[in-house]
């Protein structure tokens, strides 16, 4: 049975709760309070819904990581990389970055990132919690991700690109960083074909829930804004 959260409380039901179909549905409502969102990426869960809906936490069976370690680089995008055709910088437009995540996509109707998930995620944001990547030809932005960074893990939220490479070359500078920083994982989510070329993989629920138990509280030496400006 799918379990209701109250506003006042910040409580979530154990993972092990989660609905097999659809797989890793936790709970539903509560509010998108920087509070909540913060117990609730603690818990090893996070929101995905649409406009309309009830607010929805997931948190999948097996979980879609990243372990910096494994990130695989390809001959083309090293290529790239070294031809710095695109300049890449943290932390510098975060309000761009969720607002060229949540625009039309050639697959989707509609999107996920509401209103209201903007809001919450610019709170986060202010806060030192949520991070951005940006991608820029000149002074345009052409890409960019963002997610939340807590302890040693990175919690990867979405992505966009509006050029050819710009998000892979912008996700793969990130990964670089995290690996400096002493980052330990990247926590994908959920499983697509262009995140697995780059290396990432299911593991169980269960381990995930471990590293969040070890890492999450432990220190890195992320400095997000020592990492370029537009200037």
């Amino acid at each position: 049975m799918l379990t209701w959260l109250r506003r006042d409380s910040l409580d979530f039901p154990t993972l092990e709760r989660a609905l097999r179909e659809p797989n890793g549905l936790l709970a539903a409502g509560g509010d998108l309070s920087a509070e909540r969102l913060i117990a609730a990426y603690r818990h090893g869960c996070f929101p995905w819904f649409s406009e309309g809906q009830p607010l929805l936490w997931w948190s999948p069976d097996p979980r879609t990581v990243l372990f910096p370690e494994e990130f695989h680089l390809s001959r083309s995008l090293a290529k790239l990389l070294r031809q710095q055709r695109y300049r890449v910088t943290l932390d510098q437009d975060f309000a761009a970055v969720i607002e060229g995540c949540a625009g039309p996509r050639d697959y989707a109707d509609g999107t996920w990132i509401t209103d209201s998930m903007r809001a919450a995620y610019l709170e986060l944001h202010q806060r030192g919690l949520a991070h951005s990547v940006e991608v820029w030809d000149g002074e345009q932005l052409v890409g960019g991700l963002y997610g939340l960074a807590m302890g040693q893990l990175f919690f990867g939220e979405s992505m966009f690109s509006r050029a050819d490479n710009a998000s892979k070359i912008g996700f793969a500078t990130l990964v670089s960083k995290l690996r400096d920083w002493g980052f330990v994982l990247i926590d994908c989510q959920m499983p697509t074909r262009h995140l697995h070329s780059f290396g990432a993989r299911p593991i169980a629920r269960a381990e995930f829930a471990r590293y969040l138990q070890q890492h999450l509280d432990r220190p890195s030496t992320a400095d997000w804004q020592a990492c370029g400006s537009r200037q």
